[in-house]
């Protein structure tokens, strides 16, 4: 296999606790050869941290039916402490535990993640009347500045950027740790973003689908749930972007990111 630039999104059930010793071995031993970007999600850590803080979280529902977290200047405190303290750096003890060298960063940092704050959310209230409301502190990606990651991986180090982006005028913003991902494989030019989950992939009656083109991962979108659905957007956003394959595949069982990067028991959307 030649050397690959590769963004590696964990998701939320792959962080909770310590990171499984397969998928460490196999970061490990890919880290050799290749380059690693690994990216983050977290957001039930988050609420149960808020909830134990006294503040309760706001949970909004769009027009679409997308369910998202309100983000007040309180709860974008909270989700900085939590996304880039505590998740990140438990990712960063348990790679530096398994001999890896590693850095954790948000987009904050060298403005690596750069986003616009949304000025007003359309939502629907609990009888189903559609209202404006402050958007908060709540994001849409908008570009990735590889310069850091680039300097941090020439160094050896593997990245671990959390999902906090850079706003216009500065201020920390929540972004779609998904879309994150992408905007960072687009940004840094890697050959790949690979969707680690707790699924084997996209499932669509009963089965996972091993291959899709864009065209099919878009007309998949009616077919399935929320989750899986915001994973496809990001990747047909990726190969829009430049991105030479999306893979979306369980992060757990041996060797995962070797045998997801080979198209064993996942999904691929390629141009193929």
């Amino acid at each position: 296999m030649t050397r690959m630039r590769v963004v590696i999104k964990l998701g939320g059930d792959l962080v909770k606790g310590q990171l499984p010793q397969d998928l460490l071995a196999d970061i490990s031993k890919l880290s050799a050869d290749h380059q690693l970007i690994l990216v983050h999600g977290g957001g039930d850590v988050v609420t149960e941290i808020a909830t134990k803080l006294g503040k309760e979280q706001r949970f909004v529902v769009s027009p679409d039916g997308i369910r998202s977290r309100y983000t007040d200047r309180e709860t974008m405190d909270i989700f900085t402490m939590v996304m880039c303290g505590l998740i990140a750096k438990k990712i960063l003890e348990t790679l530096a535990k398994a001999g890896i060298k590693a850095v954790s960063l948000s987009g904050l940092d060298g403005g690596v993640l750069r986003a616009t704050r949304k000025k007003k959310l359309l939502i629907v209230d609990e009888r189903g009347r559609k209202m404006m409301i402050d958007g908060g502190y709540t994001g849409k990606m908008q570009s990735a500045d590889p310069t850091v990651i680039s300097a941090l991986l020439e160094k050896g180090f593997i990245p671990v950027v959390s999902p906090v982006a850079k706003g216009d005028d500065s201020e920390p913003l929540n972004v779609d740790s998904d879309r994150a991902a992408t905007y960072l494989a687009m940004g840094s030019k890697s050959d790949a973003v690979l969707f680690l989950t707790d699924v084997k992939g996209l499932s669509l009656d009963g089965q996972v689908v091993p291959k899709l083109t864009v065209e099919q991962a878009r007309s998949s979108l009616p077919k399935i749930g929320f989750g899986m659905q915001k994973k496809i957007l990001a990747g047909i956003e990726a190969m829009e972007g430049g991105v030479k394959e999306v893979i979306v595949a369980s992060g757990f069982g041996s060797a995962p990111v070797t045998a997801a990067l080979a198209h064993q028991d996942c999904t691929v959307i390629s141009s193929r």
